[in-house]
């Protein structure tokens, strides 16, 4: 992943404060656009900081902010808090959200560095909803899974899991760092997934998600939910993730 600075603005072209030219956050914005093309910057390439574009197109930090924040809704650029904005590579489509396999599938046969880390694993009582969705009594144990899936070193999916006990005994014990869970599902405990039904919307980041995936609190996020069956139609896996939407998209196959 790069992460050297863009070369700087040779002359800064001024903004026209008036009627006609439009906002000063819109002139900004193609300044920008016009300056990754024209200096062909390559993604994760770092931008001028907020201050530096403050000075190079005499405007305040909130010209400079609304102009970055469109880029960054438009996937043109993203942000990685304490570091600065980057220019964006093109956004990937992903096809694990209309199947039964796991987000990382999609990079199967690429060159692409794929890390799955475990931020907490163990035997809990359920929650009221994973309740629902399991058809389990409130407070039965279920195994917790909770990990962050990374792509060239960029987090983009939280993922938090719940698998009934029964279905994968002492999975809680077994050791996820950087291994598929449905590999492991399938291989260790025969778990074949046959059918889901998943729940998508538009969510806003909370500072712990945000901070999980690099992005500002408030940023746009794709909230998925999720419940599993087996061969014998039990529900064995439910699981809510959260997923950056200025790197990818959700594909879907539809047959009919």
């Amino acid at each position: 992943m790069r992460n050297e600075p863009a070369p700087a603005f040779v002359q800064a072209k001024p903004l026209q404060r008036s009627a006609e030219s439009g906002s000063l956050w819109a002139q900004l914005r193609e300044a920008l656009i016009d300056y990754i093309a024209d200096e062909g910057l390559l993604a994760h390439t770092r931008l001028p900081s907020e201050p530096e574009l403050c000075d190079l197109f005499s405007v305040s930090r909130t010209v400079v902010r609304e102009a970055l924040n469109q880029l960054v809704v438009e996937g043109q650029v993203y942000r990685i808090q304490g570091k600065g904005t980057f220019v964006a590579g093109g956004r990937e489509d992903h096809d694990f959200v209309g199947t039964t396999i796991g987000f990382s599938s999609d990079f199967r046969g690429t060159d692409r560095h794929i890390s799955r880390h475990v931020l907490d694993q163990k035997l809990r009582p359920a929650t009221a909803r994973e309740a629902k969705f399991m058809r389990i009594a409130i407070d039965a144990p279920i195994v917790a899974i909770e990990r962050l899936l990374v792509v060239d070193r960029l987090p983009r999916l939280w993922v938090s899991t719940a698998i009934l006990p029964v279905a994968a005994p002492s999975l809680e014990t077994i050791a996820l760092e950087n291994r598929s869970l449905y590999e492991t599902l399938r291989h260790q405990y025969g778990i074949i997934f046959k059918h889901a039904e998943r729940w998508i919307e538009a969510v806003r980041a909370d500072e712990a998600i945000a901070d999980l995936l690099h992005v500002a609190p408030g940023e746009a996020l794709v909230k998925i939910e999720s419940i599993s069956f087996d061969q014998d139609d039990l529900p064995v896996e439910y699981y809510v993730a959260y997923q950056r939407t200025d790197k990818s998209r959700l594909h879907f196959r539809i047959k009919g």
